[in-house]
């Protein structure tokens, strides 16, 4: 009986020695991967945040100023107004005096700061984009697009056809998001009253 109970009690002891040496042999679980947080990629254009400034360096690349903002004069010549930002065609800037009939006939002219041209077409001026109620201010992003998508005045059905330079500009080639962002940003400039002269027949036209 002895014996019996000294076989048992050894048997107990070695798989308790047993388990414990298994235990602390088993590999320790892999710690939890830690995953690193990616910053989002800017959401407009593939470099910007907000759609303000990516519509602010598409005027800037696309040149819109040249035409669009008058001129001052610079020891380097003349440079964009920054004062006048996209305000157009000054109302208070007398009309070129050139021979309009040889113009018309020969080829077209550029005011000193752009923002006026004179050719076969006529006399045309550069528009206002600022968002006072002279200029865009009461444009709706839907007019904007179809207004540079069609060449069309004012963005309204049925009006006549932009006049160059405008007219010849590859703006229409811009995509409805990119028109967007542009538009975006015309609303944050400030608003410049300046009621920009109606466009002038040429003088050759058919009466």
């Amino acid at each position: 009986m002895k014996k019996s109970i000294w076989l048992i009690s050894a048997g107990f002891l070695l798989t308790v020695i047993f388990v414990i040496g298994c235990s602390e042999n088993k590999p320790a679980e892999p710690a939890a991967e830690v995953k690193e947080s990616v910053p989002e990629p800017p959401k407009y254009g593939g470099y910007y945040d907000s759609q303000v400034e990516w519509g602010n360096h598409l005027v800037m690349v696309s040149g819109c100023g040249d035409c669009h903002t008058p001129k001052k004069m610079t020891p380097q010549g003349p440079a964009q107004d920054s004062s006048l930002l996209l305000s157009g065609h000054s109302d208070k800037m007398p009309v070129a005096q050139v021979d309009r009939k040889q113009i018309e006939t020969k080829g077209y002219v550029v005011s000193s700061d752009f923002t006026s041209w004179v050719g076969p077409w006529g006399i045309s001026y550069t528009a206002n984009l600022t968002p006072d109620e002279t200029g865009t201010g009461k444009w709706t992003e839907e007019q904007f697009i179809y207004a540079i998508r069609n060449y069309v005045l004012h963005g309204l059905p049925g009006a006549r056809p932009l006049l160059p330079p405008m007219a010849m500009m590859p703006a229409k080639h811009f995509s409805d998001d990119e028109l967007k962002a542009i538009f975006a940003y015309t609303r944050t400039i400030k608003p410049i009253r300046n009621i920009v002269p109606a466009a002038t027949p040429p003088v050759l036209a058919k009466k």
